[in-house]
This record gives C-alpha cells, sequence and structure tokens, in this order.
C-alpha cells in the first residue's frame, strides 16, 4: 500500500499535491497552462495538450513543434496508446549514409518527420472536450508577450547555444543580439507565435501540408536534405495499444517498439523471479538485483528492438516470453556484477507531462527533441526547431533497426502507466534519455512494491547503468551501499543531478482509492503539480 502521508525520507523542497484535476510536468508556466485549461471546462486531454503546447514555447531546450510524441490515456473505461513519432524522409537509404560509420547527430541529417503536432490534433480529435484553438491559447500569449527564462532552462540553453549556434537558423531563434537568454530574462519569439496560430486554425494541417510544410521543406532543399511536403503529409499518428509486464498485482504499461520501453518491461520479468520483494527498498542487494536486470534487459533492446514492423527474427512477444525472462534471471549471480550480454529468444534533451481529471481520465505523454535542442535547425520565420531522432538509427547491415526510408528510428522517449487487476494506477514519466526505462522500472517498484509516496520515489536516489560494469549513482546514495556494490565488482560513478538529464525528471499522478489524485513533480526539474 503506497504511503500517501508526508514523509521525506529523502532531502526534498516539496510536498505531494493532492486534486481532483490536477497536472505535472517539468516547468511552472506549462503547468499553468494546463490548469487553466482544466479551470476552462477542459478535460486531462486538453490540459495535456495545452501544457504541451506551452512546453514548446518555455522548455525549447528539450522539445519544439518539430518534436516526436507518444502517449498513453486512460478514457475512463480502456487504455489506449498512441504512437506519433516520424519516420526516415523517402530519400533515406541506407546509401545516402554509405562511408560513415554512424548516423549523423546533428544538422539536417540527423531530421526524421515531426510527429508531435499530429498527436496533439489526433489527441484532441478524438478525446478532447474543447475547441483545439483554444489549448494553444496560453503557448501563443507565452509566445508574444515573452516569458521569463528559469535558471535550469538558462544553463540548458547556453550549453545547447555553445554546440549548435552554427546550425542553419539556430542563432536567428535563439540567440537574440548573439547570445543565450540568461535567468531572469525575458524572452519572446513572435515567429513561433505565428506557427502555433496557423496550428490552431487549421488543426495541425498547416504543419504538414500546409504553409509551414512548405516552408520546411524549401529550407531542408536549400541545404540539400532529404524532407519534403510528401515525407511531412504522409504522415499518420499510430494508435498502437500498449504492451505490459505484471509484477505483484500491478501491471506497467508501455509503448510497443519503435520505443524502449519494452526494457523496463523485461528487467521487471526478470526480477519476479528474483527474492527482490523480501527486500528493504534501500538494500543494496536490492540495487544489485535491479542493475543487473537492467543490464540484461538492456543488452537485448539495443540488439533486438527496432520499428515493430521490422522485428521480425525475434519479436516483442519473445522478449517479453515467460520462459525467456526465467532464464534471463538465472544469469545474475548475487553476489558479483557480470557484464551481461544479449541472450537469444525464440524467434518470433524530452519533456514530459502527466494529466487527470475528476471524470477519471490520466493521460501520460511525453515529447521530445531526443538531445536537448535536437539537430540545431530551426526553419526560419517559424521558430520550428526539429528534432535529430534519425540519430537513433543504426547502420549496422542486417540489424533490424538499420536506418532506410519510411522507418521508424528506435525511440528513448516512453510515456508510463500503470494499472492494478486492468484498473488506473498511477501515469508516470522519467524524462532523460537512456535513463527512461531504467527510471520507469524504479518509479514502479518503489511506489508498488515498497510503497513510496510518488514525492518521495521522485526524491528518492537514483542509479543508471552506462557501459559494461559502470553504475553513475546519485552521491545521496547511502555510502555503505556504495562501498557494497563497489565490492561486488560494479563501476560506481557518482554524478550530481545538475542541469543536463542524466538521472532524468519524474512527474508522477497517482489515483486514490476513495477519488481524486496525488502527484510528485521531480525535485531535479523547475517544474511542478498543481490541482483544483
Amino acid at each position: 500500500m503506497m504511503n500517501l502521508g508526508y514523509n521525506p525520507i529523502y532531502p526534498s523542497h516539496r510536498s505531494a499535491v493532492f486534486a481532483d484535476d490536477i497536472v505535472s510536468t517539468s516547468h511552472p508556466l506549462a503547468a499553468q497552462a494546463g490548469l487553466s485549461i482544466l479551470a476552462q471546462g477542459g478535460n486531462a486531454v486538453d490540459a495535456a495538450l495545452a501544457t504541451a503546447a506551452a512546453l514548446t514555447v518555455v522548455e525549447p531546450t528539450g522539445n519544439g513543434l518539430g518534436s516526436d510524441a507518444f502517449a498513453i490515456l486512460w478514457d475512463g473505461q480502456e487504455l489506449h496508446g498512441l504512437n506519433s513519432s516520424g519516420a526516415a524522409p523517402a530519400a533515406w537509404t541506407p546509401n545516402r549514409f554509405s562511408g560513415l560509420d554512424q548516423m549523423p547527430f546533428r544538422g539536417w541529417e540527423s531530421v526524421t518527420v515531426p510527429g508531435a503536432v499530429k498527436a496533439w490534433a489526433e489527441l484532441s480529435r478524438r478525446f478532447g472536450k474543447l475547441e483545439f484553438e483554444q489549448l494553444l491559447m496560453p503557448a501563443i500569449k507565452y509566445a508574444e508577450d515573452g516569458f521569463i527564462v528559469s535558471p535550469i532552462i538558462a544553463s540548458l540553453w547556453q550549453r545547447g547555444a555553445d554546440m549548435l549556434k552554427q546550425q542553419p537558423g539556430f542563432s536567428d531563434a535563439f540567440m537574440p543580439d548573439g547570445k543565450a537568454p540568461v535567468a531572469g530574462e525575458r524572452f519572446k519569439n513572435p515567429a513561433l507565435a505565428r506557427s502555433l496560430r496557423l496550428i490552431a486554425q487549421t488543426k495541425g494541417d498547416a504543419f504538414y501540408t500546409g504553409e509551414l510544410a512548405v516552408r520546411m521543406a524549401a529550407f531542408a532543399k536549400q541545404h540539400e536534405a532529404a524532407l519534403t511536403v510528401n515525407d511531412l503529409g504522409t504522415h499518420q499518428p499510430e494508435w498502437c495499444g500498449t504492451i505490459q509486464q505484471s509484477f505483484d498485482g500491478f501491471e506497467l504499461h508501455e509503448i510497443p517498439p519503435n520505443g524502449q520501453g519494452i526494457a523496463a518491461l523485461m528487467a521487471l520479468g526478470i526480477l519476479h523471479h528474483t527474492p527482490l520483494r523480501e527486500m528493504p527498498v534501500d538494500d543494496a542487494d536490492a540495487y544489485h538485483l535491479q542493475i543487473e536486470a537492467m543490464k540484461l534487459a538492456t543488452s537485448d533492446l539495443h540488439k533486438y528492438v527496432a520499428d515493430q514492423r521490422f522485428m521480425t527474427a525475434v519479436t516483442p512477444e519473445a522478449l517479453l516470453d515467460p520462459d525467456y525472462l526465467k532464464s534471463r534471471a538465472a544469469q545474475i549471480d548475487i553476489k558479483s556484477a557480470r557484464h551481461q550480454a544479449a541472450g537469444v529468444p525464440k524467434h518470433g534533451g524530452t519533456v514530459y507531462l502527466t494529466t487527470a481529471d475528476r471524470s477519471g481520465m490520466m493521460v501520460s505523454f511525453i515529447q521530445s527533441n531526443y538531445s536537448g535542442f535536437g539537430s540545431g535547425v530551426v526553419v526560419p520565420e517559424t521558430g520550428i526547431s526539429l528534432q535529430n531522432r534519425g540519430a537513433g538509427f543504426t547502420l549496422q547491415e542486417g540489424h533490424p533497426n538499420r536506418v532506410g526510408p519510411g522507418k521508424r528510428p528506435f525511440h528513448t522517449i516512453i510515456p508510463g502507466f500503470l494499472t492494478r487487476s486492468g484498473k488506473p494506477q498511477m501515469s508516470f514519466g522519467v524524462m532523460g534519455g537512456p535513463m527512461q526505462a531504467q527510471g520507469h522500472l524504479q518509479m514502479a517498484l518503489r511506489t508498488q512494491l515498497w510503497g513510496q509516496s510518488v514525492q518521495t520515489a521522485a526524491d528518492a536516489p537514483r542509479w543508471r547503468i552506462t557501459q559494461g560494469l559502470e553504475v553513475a549513482c546519485e552521491p545521496t546514495l547511502p555510502q555503505d551501499v556504495l562501498q557494497d556494490l563497489a565490492d561486488r565488482g560494479h563501476e560506481i560513478k557518482l554524478e550530481t543531478p545538475d542541469s543536463a538529464f542524466g538521472f532524468g525528471g519524474a512527474q508522477l499522478i497517482h489515483r486514490l482509492p476513495g477519488g481524486g489524485y496525488v502527484a510528485g513533480s521531480d525535485p531535479r526539474k523547475d517544474g511542478q503539480a498543481v490541482g483544483v
């Protein structure tokens, strides 16, 4: 049973928020945008979309109009999953990248079709209550009138500017007067406001087939890039449902591949066959088992996971097969860390937000440029910053994730959702690249197995596997635990949760047994949970 009281066993300056209608995300202004829509009679989907649009303005260091997006939604009766990640341009054959060792990480050759705007329109069409144009008004106001840049965003902005100022259109859009804005400075983005208005008025069509699509394609052609109006116009979000893994009465739901959520499910399934449930929450044995299970899952993730249409040799079902996961669990040595290789199954920069309303609707939504500002490319006079999701492909011949035309790349961004016996329990996410599946595992176990409150789980120290035996840990992990893990052979690397995304940013909303919700927001970010 989750502890609903105030129990700050880890350092934090925040309390959980209790309300009937609630928003939790990584930026206070975006949270307020969602809350204002709830106050206008909107539902959780409406609030999520207003929050998402506002985040493209106030947190450009992690997302923009050129992002991709995924969502898991409880509509009050059943669960839905939406994949709105874009595909590679039609001209992206493997030969286009011949002579390279890996996919480009920045610039036009890292840009796939952006899917976030279409996700907004599709979610609004199917589940929204208010007019789509109304939902984007808070974001338009922030872009037109300006917003005051917060310290964490300012730090990320400067870091991005140092790396990307030479990319096409970046300096004009994000470095007025030749520099990144500092904390406390007001930043206006009238070009982005105009694009948001066009998107609002056309329910997204301007972005995929209209004026904005033409501008993106023309800028791509100017730089000999592949993206065309036809590439943009053919994008359609996919209602893909969820895949799930049970553990002691609860079910963790993730979006099916091309995302990394399956790794969290695999790790949870592996841990089912271990004595984890007998251990205290911050015991060294508990950390060790989670780390080893995640290493096993991640090894398989990078070998087998891709656009699901191309996972023909090893399917998601094979990776989640209970007998296979049991065999993987048997490879864990409780006394020592191991290099964990991929198994042999049977053949077969990000922002996150969550909302819930008093009708019972809950939304888990994530959108991202991938790495900070993404590709660094910004389309002139539009404020559209484009993601660098193409970097998620591999050039390895025969790999299911090898780059190809019309193919979705491997994705790091994943929304999470928990149910118990098929009933909604928690919508949550942990933004931050490869940390996300690892964060999902840690949040699910802390809240469901060990009964921690959502804010306590967000406050708790985190670990992250990197490569080989190396494990990055926050220095707030108990020193005796760190020493114990090192004695088992883990190569411990202490990292502080600075303004990077190393340990992610969690946002969680948990349904209360008697009605209403409790939400937590990560102290590592600027964000907040708010409710009415």
